[in-house]
């Protein structure tokens, strides 16, 4: 998939050391905590319920982007997590992953709705995927635990299709 300046790919178990090494900067970690190398091969394999892309920019493996659908027809939409490399923030790389991806679950896989649901003091991470189009339902209390073991509240930011550009 391509959007106007990431590519995303499959993953790949050699993407594992490259995604490690960045998902180790303490900028990344504190959003992602315990993602090593040995995670990032599972979900390279296959293992879990997510579907992982690698981003790329030209041909640099930048950072990883996941999607998690929920299939009971009723409720169905999937969720988007995406993280990128310290040296890569700020260049416009997240919000264009977030859409390419965006555009392929509403158009090709069907969506009408998808969510994204960041901790809501993710400063950065938030005005990313408002910039995306995504926009805020509501504060989600308690909802995950730091790594000091405090819970910290999540943003729940969703997308409709009809709003996709």
């Amino acid at each position: 998939m391509r959007g106007e300046r990431v590519a995303l790919r499959p993953l790949r178990v050699e993407d594992a050391p490259r995604l490690a090494g960045l998902a180790s900067d303490p900028d990344v970690a504190r959003w992602w905590p315990g993602l090593d190398e040995a995670r990032l091969i599972e979900k390279a394999e296959g293992r879990g319920d997510v579907t992982c892309f690698a981003v790329l920019d030209e041909d640099e493996v930048v950072g990883l982007i996941q999607y998690y659908e929920h299939a009971e027809p009723d409720y169905r939409h999937a969720n988007i997590d995406i993280f990128l490399g310290r040296p890569y923030h700020g260049r416009g790389l997240g919000p264009d992953a977030v859409r390419t991806l965006a555009r392929h679950l509403l158009r090709d896989r069907g969506h009408h709705r998808l969510t994204i649901d960041p901790l809501a003091h993710n400063r950065r991470a938030i005005r990313a995927y408002e910039k995306a189009g995504f926009r805020r339902v509501g504060i989600l209390r308690e909802y995950q635990r730091e790594p000091d073991g405090t819970w910290s509240d999540g943003l729940l930011l969703d997308l409709l299709a009809r709003e996709l550009d």
